[in-house]
Parts: structure tokens; C-alpha cells; sequence
């Protein structure tokens, strides 16, 4: 997208498809604008929990804003797709976003993963890394360190007490049917 000089404005896990093959493919360009296109006054509900301060404040958007929605989307990838923020409203988060609070690191999260997604959440945006450099920094984690395992401990995951969706509960979906998450398993049952 940044080649491409596209600022996504809704990047979250909602809209990340993958395919067969594991491969991930951003979708939902309805919120989109070509990059240096100027601010625009966006209509409907807005992504408040994936939105950058200054997209908060000032309803700018741009490639850094996009870097800050990606550090959530991290976020969300570590925390199997938990909602950023789940106890907080939308205005609370504005406010705690604006006056500096940021996610904090997962039990499970390995610590080099975490800087990672925290760098995308500096208050300055000059400071955010760009994409290509999050993209060498997530190779080198993946590739350099093969001794330190896994980046996300998903063994502890269940058995810690947390503030993230919890598994445990009742899913319904549209159809009226249900299942319940079994520990043991890992999985849901009918």
C-alpha cells in the first residue's frame, strides 16, 4: 500500500484475509484515500481503537497513521484476535490514547515481539518505523533468533487470567447454534 501511496485507514484484523496458502491479504478499502490527498471528514463509525492520536485529534491520516493501526493489529494477531482496549469505551479510549496510555504486553508476548509493536505507537509520528522497516524487523525476529522458539506462548495463553476475550464463553452465531470452548482440548465443542 505504501507503494502504491495508499493510506488503508482501517487496518485491523477484520480485514486481514488469509488464504490457503497462509498468505494475508489486507481488504476493505472503503475508508482509503491516496496518500497527500488531505484530511477528510469521515462519515459513520469510526475505528477508534486502531486510530492514531492524530487521526483522534485532527483527523489526519497518512502512512505513519496506518503504522500506529498495524502495532494494534499486532496486537490483536498476539492476543487471538482480543478486542484492543475491551474494558474501555470509545471516548475513554480516545482520552487514553491521547494522553499517552498504550496496550500493554501480553503475558505470552516475547519482549522483542512487544518493542516491535510498541515502536508503532510513538506519540510523535516521525518517530513510528515505516513499513518497510517493521517488515526487516519481524524477518529478523523470525529468522535470526530460532533458539528463542516461538514469539507467542500460546501454552500459557489459556491459563492466564486476562483482560482479553475470554474463549471460555458461549460463542452463538447467527444461526442459533452454539459451541463451548473446551481447555483441554483447545478447542470448541457442539
Amino acid at each position: 500500500m505504501y507503494v502504491l501511496q495508499i493510506v488503508h485507514r482501517d487496518l485491523a484484523a477484520r480485514n486481514v484475509l488469509v488464504d490457503h496458502n497462509k498468505l494475508c491479504k489486507i481488504a476493505d478499502f472503503g475508508m482509503s484515500r491516496c496518500a497527500g490527498g488531505g484530511a477528510r471528514t469521515a462519515r459513520g463509525a469510526l475505528p477508534v481503537r486502531w486510530m492514531a492520536p492524530e487521526a483522534l485529534l485532527y483527523n489526519v491520516y497518512n502512512h505513519q497513521t496506518d503504522v500506529w493501526a498495524f502495532g494494534i493489529l499486532l496486537w490483536e494477531i498476539v492476543t487471538l484476535g482480543s478486542t484492543p482496549y475491551a474494558a474501555m469505551s470509545g471516548r475513554e479510549v480516545l482520552t487514553a490514547v491521547t494522553e499517552g496510555y498504550r496496550l500493554e504486553r501480553p503475558p505470552h508476548c516475547k519482549p522483542q515481539l512487544y518493542r516491535a509493536m510498541h515502536s508503532c505507537w510513538h506519540a510523535d509520528p516521525s518517530q513510528r518505523p515505516t513499513f518497510a522497516s517493521l517488515k526487516a524487523q519481524l524477518a529478523e525476529l523470525l529468522d535470526n533468533e530460532p533458539s528463542e522458539g516461538n514469539y507467542v506462548d500460546l501454552d500459557s495463553f489459556y491459563q492466564e487470567s486476562s483482560v482479553y476475550s475470554d474463549p471460555s464463553a458461549i460463542i452463538n452465531d447467527e444461526d442459533g447454534l452454539s459451541a463451548e470452548y473446551d481447555r483441554e482440548r483447545r478447542c470448541f465443542r457442539e
